[in-house]
């Protein structure tokens, strides 16, 4: 799986740390060798150097006291004075020297116990006695050359131990010694090396990002384009034209997308043509309804008014309780055919917009259809609006006109108010009505749905109907706020 790029250079730089860590290592451990080993060569060189100094003034030491004990001149014990303050300190030194090799040391420990009997020897030989004889004097000389012969054999043997060792870490010395600038020279050029591939790697990276970069760019335009040319076609979609066609043969998913929305302007075409054909035979329909269905109905209402004024006198009571029962069936089914051409218009006619004042416009609508003895409260926060007046007015008329119609009371007080809740407003009309139950708080906005009687001339239940469909068209709201007894309060939003 490919890495990205900022993976790559992150990996690219721990390499390059890594091996110059390792490199860095390596150094540190060749000169940290060639130091050691030159350290231990010159430790050599001290422990060889302190034992030589050990036998040197030794042999100081006795040549001193033989010249005494030959001139009796004490200037010749001064090398034996010296040799009572320097060796103790001298095999001190060495002994510090020598911590690290158990082998050396014990020599050291032979040489320390020859020092000192060598002093013990030299010690009478300095004080002259009278007492002592020429045989005693002999055998402490005698002992002092045997003792002075095993210090020169132990010497030899230290000497050599160390010139054996010297040996070793001069070697050593000199391999560390050429291999420190190898390994020096080589860290360098593997660093410089791993800082030359990742430079060129990033630099590839960068060219690589930089082309994909100016690719992207190009198939970004290209996408824009075609988004646009999709944007476009949904504006005029929205705006009704439904013959728009997008020239977009791509196979991709653009181009796919492309095709779809062409195959939906055509179906949205076609469906829109039926439908303009529907709402053709619709209207005509409306106009059937309008003039030949009305015009039987005026001629059956007519013919009952004329049986009513020729046989005035003989109608009897039972004769007039069915010429009523009849006039009301005509009147409602007038009504119900008014209403129901009124609900198949709704949303069908041209809306003209215009600068509405609602508070104008309820006063206008209560003079209409609200009564004498009913009081209209309008609220004060009624606004201007540019909408389409008729629709409103319709709704406030049906409302107004509902509210009166079934307060069955006599007088009554209905109140019109209004609240901005942001990107419409809020109106309501409030009677103090019978109220509506809860369960017909739906009900009541059905087409037919009243709760009065059926045989009631005023109650053909399409009036909140109407109201229903006019909100709906105008992307509102309407609900019911009511219980029995308390009055019904009708809410709807309207856009601004």
């Amino acid at each position: 799986m490919a890495l990205k790029t900022d993976t790559k250079i992150i990996v690219g730089f721990a390499l390059a740390v890594g091996v110059l860590l390792l490199t860095a290592a390596a150094s540190f451990w060749s000169i940290r060798g060639l130091s050691l080993q030159t350290d231990q060569v010159e430790h050599t060189y001290k422990v060889m150097q302190e034992v030589s100094n050990v036998t040197a003034v030794l042999k100081d030491a006795q040549a001193g006291t033989r010249g005494y004990l030959l001139t009796g001149d004490t200037v010749y014990l001064r090398p034996y004075s010296m040799a009572t303050g320097m060796l103790p300190s001298s095999l001190q030194r060495l002994e510090a020297l020598t911590a690290d090799n158990p082998a050396q040391q014990a020599r050291f420990d032979s040489l320390r116990m020859l020092v000192e009997q060598e002093f013990r020897i030299l010690r009478p030989l300095t004080e002259i006695n009278k007492s002592m004889s020429k045989s005693v004097m002999e055998t402490l000389l005698d002992t002092d050359r045997q003792t002075l012969r095993q210090v020169r054999i132990l010497y030899g043997r230290i000497q050599a131990n160390e010139m054996a060792l010297l040996a070793q870490r001069s070697a050593l010395q000199a391999v560390f010694e050429k291999a420190t600038p190898i390994v020096v020279l080589v860290s360098a050029i593997l660093a410089v090396l791993i800082v030359v591939w990742l430079v060129t790697k990033i630099v590839k990276e960068l060219a690589d990002n930089r082309r994909l970069q100016d690719e992207l760019a190009g198939i970004n335009a290209e996408v824009g384009r075609r988004i646009a040319q999709i944007r476009a076609l949904a504006e005029q979609v929205v705006q009704g034209d439904y013959s728009v066609k997008i020239t977009d043969s791509a196979e991709d998913n653009l181009g796919g997308l492309a095709a779809s929305l062409n195959r939906m302007t055509q179906t949205l075409d076609s469906s829109f043509s039926a439908l303009q054909k529907r709402n053709q035979e619709l209207d005509q329909f409306a106009y059937v309804a309008s003039h030949d269905l009305k015009a039987p109905l005026r001629g059956v209402t007519t013919i009952v008014k004329w049986i009513e004024d020729e046989l005035a006198a003989e109608i009897s009571p039972q004769l007039r309780t069915y010429l009523d029962q009849m006039k009301g069936r005509l009147s409602r089914l007038e009504d119900l055919i008014n209403g129901l051409l009124a609900y198949a218009r709704v949303g069908r006619t041209a809306q003209s917009r215009a600068t509405v004042d609602v508070h104008q416009l309820l006063e206008e609508v209560g003079e209409l259809v609200v009564p004498p003895d009913f009081t209209l409260t309008i609220g004060p926060d009624m606004p201007t609006l540019l909408t389409d007046r008729l629709s409103l007015q319709q709704v406030f008329t049906n409302l107004l006109s509902n509210a009166v119609k079934y307060h069955q009371r006599g007088a009554g007080h209905l109140e019109v108010t209004c609240h901005d809740i942001g990107h419409c407003y809020e109106f309501r009309v409030q009677d103090d009505g019978p109220g509506i139950a809860p369960e017909y708080h739906q009900k009541i906005f059905l087409l037919f749905q009243t709760l009065r009687d059926r045989h009631t001339a005023e109650s053909t239940g399409i009036g909140l109907s109407i109201v229903q469909k006019i909100i709906d068209e105008h992307h509102g709201t309407v609900r019911v706020e009511s219980a029995p007894g308390q009055g019904a309060g009708f809410i709807f939003t309207w856009p601004k």
